[in-house]
């Protein structure tokens, strides 16, 4: 889940938003931000994500689940293959229902809205464009999130048989799931970088448009990247690579591994509940 932050009025933006800095590196932006800002500062933002990310996961891998155990048991399929389209489908059912809440919280994030104020712009919104306009920007959304996911979940099912194979990895399946979670979630990020670069420009080009700092308008998905090879080359493409990575790796194996624990744990309360059940009824 990205933050995005636009700095519509200088005296309330803070000494890091008003003065020009440059980082480094990804350890250079976080003692810089930490500096100005505080440590609090490093979540920032928080609560607008939390109000996409927590119905976004919540559908993601029930879905998910689901249309394995469908595609396995109920229509007979066998295969690799199996998680790929499962997850490619999960993601895409995901990222269209959430969308509008994404369009709330960039809006949030972008003009510092009240909520109140927040609803009046959704009004207008759909007045003007009809309710599709609450799926803008979904196109770039689905060419990053769809083959992330696909790829994620083939990989981690991958990496998770082959851990499980061994004896020692076999005895800790929390370690296993974080493990397949983290090497399955980086080999996407890698993989799925170039459509990432070209959402951050994008987002860039909307916060400019927001502050009338571009008179230009929004460019479309191959047109950024385009432009970006043309600038940068493909190098350009993957600008970002290690702050990428460093923040998505930890993210899926923790996800993932709480997921997979929290899924067993009451799994095993409810065969224990059943289990009870039935002796009650025996005697």
């Amino acid at each position: 889940m990205d933050h995005l932050f636009v700095c519509q009025h200088a005296t309330a933006c803070s000494a890091l938003s008003r003065t020009p800095m440059y980082f480094s590196g990804t350890l250079d932006a976080f003692v810089k931000i930490t500096r100005h800002e505080g440590l609090t500062s490093l979540w920032s933002g928080l609560p607008p994500t939390l109000v996409m990310a927590i119905p976004a996961t919540i559908i993601y891998f029930t879905c998910y689940d689901q249309l394995r155990d469908f595609l396995h048991y109920g229509l007979g399929y066998h295969g690799s293959h199996i998680p790929l389209i499962a997850g490619a489908l999960a993601r895409l059912g995901a990222v269209t229902v959430i969308s509008p809440l994404e369009l709330i919280r960039t809006k949030m994030q972008s003009q510092q809205l009240s909520y109140m104020e927040l609803g009046v712009c959704l009004r207008s919104a759909v007045s003007q464009g009809g309710w599709l306009s609450l799926w803008k920007g979904l196109g770039p959304t689905v060419l990053r999130d769809v083959p992330f996911s696909a790829l994620y979940w083939f990989n981690y099912e991958l990496v998770k048989r082959k851990l499980s194979e061994t004896k020692e990895t076999a005895e800790s399946p929390f370690l296993v799931s974080f493990t397949a979670g983290a090497v399955s979630g980086a080999v996407a990020a890698i993989l799925t970088l170039p459509f990432d670069v070209v959402k951050t420009q994008r987002q860039i080009e909307l916060g400019n448009l927001e502050l009338g700092t571009s008179r230009g308008q929004r460019s479309s998905t191959w047109g950024a990247m385009r432009r970006i090879r043309t600038e940068s080359g493909i190098r350009g493409l993957f600008a970002g690579f290690l702050p990428r990575v460093i923040k998505v790796a930890p993210a899926c194996a923790i996800m993932i591994s709480s997921y997979e624990f929290g899924k067993n744990f009451f799994q095993q309360r409810n065969e224990e509940k059943q289990q009870n059940r039935l002796k009650g009824r025996s005697k």
